[in-house]
């Protein structure tokens, strides 16, 4: 491991449905302006609409700045943010997987559906075998990710996954907790893109 690397960008993986709780639409408007303030760009799936959209939306009514990746398929729907200080177009949703990995010095969970839970357990797979060491730092906004939490322990109490794979991500209560809890992760090395083989 390196020193610690300060979090210059921050990949957050949530949920595109706006017909989610309040209470998570304030708190992805709340983590926005944080990263705003402390100078942390934010990387996304590129997204208008949802707690994408409102993280993304609270950062740049900061001054602060984004980068969208997006498929070209969803882009060609007109979902794409197209306010983004940079919006990327992939070819397809592997490719914007990738490259929101490589651009991410760490990684954050907010509630999500199906494309969510796939872009954590990816990342945390990847993390698992070796292809980066960033932290990932899971947000359990009013008990939304408890069952996860759960279903991680199953897997270690029935020796899927070892103990030590706890220490492959965290798990928080709020989004005030995300930035202290960055700080206080194990070093990482920045710039180190998550690979498949």
């Amino acid at each position: 491991m390196t020193s610690m690397a300060k979090i210059k960008t921050l990949c957050v993986y949530c949920g595109s449905s706006s017909r989610g709780r309040e209470s998570h639409k304030v708190a992805a408007m709340r983590l926005g302006k944080l990263m705003a303030h402390a100078g942390i760009r934010l990387i996304f799936g590129g997204g208008q609409v949802g707690l994408m959209g409102i993280t993304a939306q609270a950062v740049l009514s900061e001054g602060g700045e984004v980068t969208g990746i997006i498929p070209k398929f969803l882009d060609e729907v007109e979902v794409g943010l197209k306010g983004c200080t940079e919006l990327i177009i992939t070819p397809d949703m592997h490719t914007r997987k990738q490259k929101m990995a490589e651009l991410a010095d760490a990684f954050v969970v907010l509630p999500g559906g199906f494309g969510t839970l796939d872009e954590t357990f990816e990342i945390l797979t990847w993390k698992q075998l070796g292809l980066h060491d960033k932290p990932v730092v899971i947000v359990d906004l009013d008990g939304y990710w408890s069952p996860l939490n759960a279903v991680f322990e199953r897997l270690i109490g029935e020796h899927y996954a070892r103990p030590d794979n706890r220490a492959l991500y965290r798990f928080v209560d709020s989004v005030e907790e995300i930035l202290p809890a960055l700080d206080a992760a194990p070093a990482f090395a920045p710039g180190v893109a998550a690979k498949l083989l």
